[in-house]
């Protein structure tokens, strides 16, 4: 999309797709049946899917070429089933399912591009506020059986118990976002960039002993090229890293968590009116080394359109 240098406002709308259909361990993918076979003899949870679709909604103000402030809301629509208290073999009436809907957490960020006179280095500093209902016992958004917003299917061994504070809306945490950019002309036709981005944080609400939770921490770098011979249509290449330690507390998944995973996307903007481009980008995992057994994408989608005026 590049970076705006002009005042005024933009507002944008994005819908990203992620199913997570396979169980991965360290690079390569492993069955659940292998996963509830490593500990026969205990009932253990084995996840199955996750369905994840967020649609968010920003709007950015920019008094000048200098600063740009942006909100960030998102709608969560998440479906998940587990295997829970499995055994070997696993059988169908062991799942169980849980939906959650509902606004998640609000980003505020804050950019400055003022540092160069071609406005083509920016830094950002930005918070994740604890809007979206969270998990845990007596916090909003404890999942149980008929309960709002979570809700869970009447079958299965995980039917009535706590959903995992991963899977809500929100993690009721507080985070600091910090961030640079750079892109740069290469040729006539071709423009290159490259994004960080560093989320940790800051303060949580479930801070009680025995029901505390903390996301790990989350670093992501981006290097893209894209194709400018044509105006009204802007291909272009990126590669996504992204790097999570483990979550933290009684209420998280240490083991479970952690890992770093290297994505190949490619994508394409398209200019409808002067003012108003959309968007489009699939998300092709190419790496990954992940610590424990995690539910993993074979792709992601992400289609979107900005409005300026």
């Amino acid at each position: 999309m590049g970076y705006s240098t002009g005042p005024g406002w933009l507002l944008s709308a994005e819908f990203d797709y992620l199913n997570q259909d396979q169980l991965r361990h360290g690079s390569g993918p492993i069955s659940q049946a292998q996963v509830a076979a490593l500990n026969p003899a205990a009932n253990q949870e084995v996840e199955n899917d996750t369905i994840n679709r967020y649609t968010t909604l920003g709007a950015a103000y920019s008094p000048n070429s200098s600063w740009n402030f942006r909100v960030l809301l998102p709608y969560i629509d998440r479906s998940h089933s587990t295997y829970g208290g499995a055994s070997n073999p696993l059988t169908p009436e062991q799942l169980s399912n849980a939906n959650v809907t509902g606004l998640g957490d609000i980003k505020l960020i804050s950019s400055y591009q003022g540092f160069l006179p071609t406005r083509n280095l920016g830094l950002q500093l930005g918070f994740k506020l604890p809007t979206g209902h969270y998990g845990g016992p007596n916090a909003s958004g404890t999942g149980i059986v008929g309960s709002n917003p979570v809700s869970f299917d009447n079958h299965g061994n995980s039917a009535g118990q706590l959903l995992d504070t991963s899977l809500q809306a929100g993690n009721g945490s507080t985070d600091v976002i910090l961030g640079a950019y750079y892109f740069q002309a290469v040729s006539q036709d071709f423009d290159a960039f490259v994004n960080g981005q560093f989320q940790t944080s800051i303060a949580q609400k479930l801070n009680q002993p025995g029901a505390d939770f903390r996301p790990g921490n989350s670093a992501n770098v981006s290097l893209g090229l894209r194709y400018e011979a044509d105006p009204h249509f802007v291909p272009q290449l990126q590669l996504n890293l992204t790097h999570k330690t483990a979550d933290q507390g009684a209420l998280a998944d240490m083991a479970d968590t952690a890992g770093t995973v290297a994505y190949l996307s490619p994508g394409l903007t398209a200019s409808v009116t002067h003012n108003t481009h959309v968007y489009a980008f699939v998300q092709l995992p190419i790496h990954s080394q992940l610590q424990g057994y995690q539910l993993f994408p074979h792709w992601t989608a992400t289609v979107g359109v900005t409005v300026g005026f």
